[in-house]
């Protein structure tokens, strides 16, 4: 009793004083939010990058490029947002303003927008019109907006550009209605410390459940992080609890690249840098199958109107994604109990949990007959946090367990790809988790094509 009543003194003291009692932190404790595991469940989405650059044959402006400069003949979002949908993307992002500075919306800060093009002469908005295209087919809607700004002059005065910056995104936070996700773009200064803490501030007051993407280094202000690349690859074991300065936050990754090789806006004469559909495949299962968030980069013509090569692309990806994942072999199992059948049932919002307090378990799933299998797709269920640390897929050869694949973490999503197998018994090995695992998918698949043999060599 003495010993507790001096923690109340001390926690009282500390309350009094305004000191902050240093709670230690263990990475397994750590949490997600629900906007965040509600992000990671829409996997993959697209960034569109339409502007000026697009007109001049650029990948960065200076921001000397005249608003006349932006008028596309025949400008439709519906276009884009019916190809994003049949390659199977979530969300979309909108570029409303690249480093140029040019604006897609009428803003009230500044004429340098498309408020002083020839496009629909002058009264065009390209962010309200994608974000209407976007709704329309079942997408949800975000913003870019950079905070390098090459052509507006108050940028010199740090102080004066904060207010430009923070008027601009309230703007765009407040009359375009909710946006999952605010991309948050360190590039460039010039000098110029920006007021991290006041845009957050600003946009948290229209949008509370959106979610900040922002460079690993913007840990206080992000709810994502940059994977450190733009090939769309996760080159680690993918873990979502992240250390700064000695603090630790849940931190999932999105890996963002281009559909076509190193160009974000469209250039002319350049149909050659069109990524493969087998590069595509590969990409995604480098992304989304560890654990991570893809965005593709996408980039209108001078049309408006995304390229006809690029639509069939798109379609010819996610129609090769519902044919790689649309049949399920788990779903032909044997009866099991309910617990398990959880983890079974190809729906993810239900989940099996191996027994209270377990550091090593396994989901087993057995067949009235032997299938014929490549690959193994697991989800964990991480409101909890991320448990499993270390785990192997096993096959039954009739005397023994065999493992097939074996890695560490499983997160949001894991896809492990193998040389094709044949067994009546398979199942999930948890070797080491840090308390009781829960999984919400086991899932087996046998995929036919070059994609699934360069993904096992890679494994």
């Amino acid at each position: 009793m003495k010993l507790l009543r001096n923690v109340v003194a001390l926690i009282g003291l500390g309350l009094a004083t305004g000191y902050t009692l240093a709670v230690a932190q263990n990475f397994a404790d750590i949490q997600p939010t629900a906007q965040q595991t509600a992000w990671q469940d829409l996997e993959f989405g697209v960034i569109i990058h339409f502007s000026t650059n697009t007109f001049l044959d650029r990948e960065w402006g200076d921001g000397t490029a005249s608003p006349s400069d932006f008028n596309p003949t025949a400008f439709d979002p519906d276009q884009w947002m019916q190809a994003i949908r049949d390659s199977g993307a979530k969300y979309v992002v909108l570029v409303a303003k690249h480093h140029d500075g040019f604006c897609l919306w009428p803003t009230e800060q500044t004429a340098y927008s498309v408020k002083s093009s020839p496009w629909k002469d002058g009264k065009g908005d390209v962010v309200g019109d994608v974000a209407r295209a976007a709704r329309k087919y079942g997408l949800k809607f975000g913003i870019y907006l950079s905070p390098w700004d090459r052509h507006e002059p108050k940028y010199k005065d740090s102080a004066a550009y904060d207010d430009y910056y923070q008027a601009e995104l309230s703007e765009l936070a407040s009359n375009y209605g909710d946006l999952v996700e605010f991309w948050l773009d360190g590039a460039g200064s010039g000098g110029h410390v920006y007021n991290f803490p006041k845009i957050i501030e600003t946009l948290r007051t229209y949008q509370p459940n959106t979610i900040v993407f922002a460079d690993t280094g913007l840990f206080e202000y992000g709810d994502a992080r940059w994977v450190g690349n733009e090939s769309g690859v996760v080159p680690y074991e993918n873990w979502n609890v992240i250390d700064r300065h000695g603090y630790l936050r849940w931190r999932p990754v999105e890996a963002d690249t281009p559909l076509r090789k190193s160009h974000w806006f469209w250039h002319p004469n350049d149909d050659g840098s069109l990524k493969s559909l087998s590069e595509l495949l590969t990409t995604y299962d480098a992304t989304v199958g560890r654990g991570a968030q893809w965005m593709l980069g996408l980039a209108p013509d001078r049309r408006g109107l995304l390229p006809e090569s690029d639509v069939a692309r798109l379609k010819e990806f996610g129609e090769a994604l519902h044919k790689q994942y649309g049949n399920n072999l788990a779903l032909k199992h044997a009866p099991v109990s309910s617990e398990e059948s959880a983890a079974l049932d190809g729906n993810p919002d239900t989940f099996w949990t191996a027994p209270a307090g377990s550091h090593h378990a396994t989901l087993e799933v057995s067949f009235p007959a032997p299938i014929t299998f490549n690959l193994a797709v697991s989800l964990e269920w991480l409101n909890d946090g991320q448990r499993v640390q270390k785990y192997s897929i096993d096959i039954w050869t009739g005397s023994a367990w065999k493992s097939v694949a074996s890695a560490q973490a499983i997160g949001h999503k894991k896809i492990d790809s193998f040389p094709q197998v044949r067994a009546s018994r398979v199942r999930l090995n948890i070797l080491s988790s840090t308390d009781a695992a829960s999984i919400r998918e086991f899932q087996l698949y046998e995929v036919e094509g070059p994609e699934v043999a360069s993904s096992a060599k890679e494994r």
